[in-house]
């Protein structure tokens, strides 16, 4: 990452704060669905299908994995809602020839995400990997230092393999206190930062919070909501794009 990364860590101090009140708004009834819809065993990824899919399509210029838990799969919404296919739609338009793959699976954590990593590379074969991981470990008040361990080995994993790492950073509902939520919000920085990598301090921004932006359960995002969080990661996917092309290590 170019040395703008820690002018981008020490606003994201700034932003933790603004975010933390926004996301005060949110209510516990909203807390309790989610955790409830979460709890339940994750969707496994039909890895036949996307194999077949792979073999199917026409030649890219690379492969974007958007790989997360249910605010990256698009629970609640259509996938062609989901911010994965208005991503890829956006890059079409503006002339960008890459393949993005939808690998999010709904109540994922971390963990989750650290067992599969290995499927996703070999079977998938991304170039960039834009990863939104977490949410549900702040959910169910697991550890902090477990999510910044499980964040540290996956970053890890994809530099050993050459492959561009976008880090969505999130913050986390008040519920379980503020001592939890700010030492859950300084993993996202510090974990960029060791791995030099590029990283969109909030994923929600602009959504979380706000009624008209959110499903009925005030977590997940509605259509509109993903088109806005689409708009947040588009920019830092050009990066990683124009590192590529340029043939040059980060």
């Amino acid at each position: 990452m170019d040395k703008r990364l820690k002018s981008t860590v020490a606003a994201n101090i700034c932003v933790e704060g603004r975010l933390f009140i926004l996301w005060m708004s949110l209510v516990v009834v909203g807390f309790s669905m989610l955790l409830s819809g979460c709890s339940q065993e994750p969707a496994a990824v039909d890895e036949e299908t996307v194999s077949d899919a792979a073999a199917a399509a026409p030649a890219y210029a690379g492969t974007i994995v958007a790989m997360g838990d249910s605010l990256t799969a698009g629970l609640g919404v259509d996938a062609d809602q989901a911010y994965p296919a208005l991503l890829a739609r956006r890059l079409a338009a503006d002339g960008h020839n890459y393949r993005v793959i939808n690998a999010g699976v709904s109540g994922e954590t971390s963990s989750g995400a650290l067992s599969r990593v290995d499927w996703v590379i070999s079977s998938l074969s991304p170039d960039i990997v834009i990863l939104e991981t977490g949410a549900n470990d702040g959910l169910r008040g697991i550890d902090p230092t477990l999510l910044e361990a499980n964040l540290d080995n996956l970053c890890a994993i994809f530099e050993a393999h050459h492959i561009e790492v976008i880090l969505a950073g999130m913050l986390m509902l008040p519920n379980l206190g503020p001592d939890y939520t700010k030492a859950f919000a300084r993993i996202y920085p510090r974990i960029a930062e060791k791995h030099d990598v590029r990283f969109i301090p909030f994923f929600l921004e602009g959504v979380a919070g706000k009624d008209d932006l959110n499903q009925s359960d005030r977590l997940h995002p509605t259509a509109q909501g993903y088109a806005v969080i689409a708009r947040t990661v588009y920019p830092y996917v050009l990066e990683a794009i124009k590192q590529l092309e340029k043939g040059q290590p980060r």
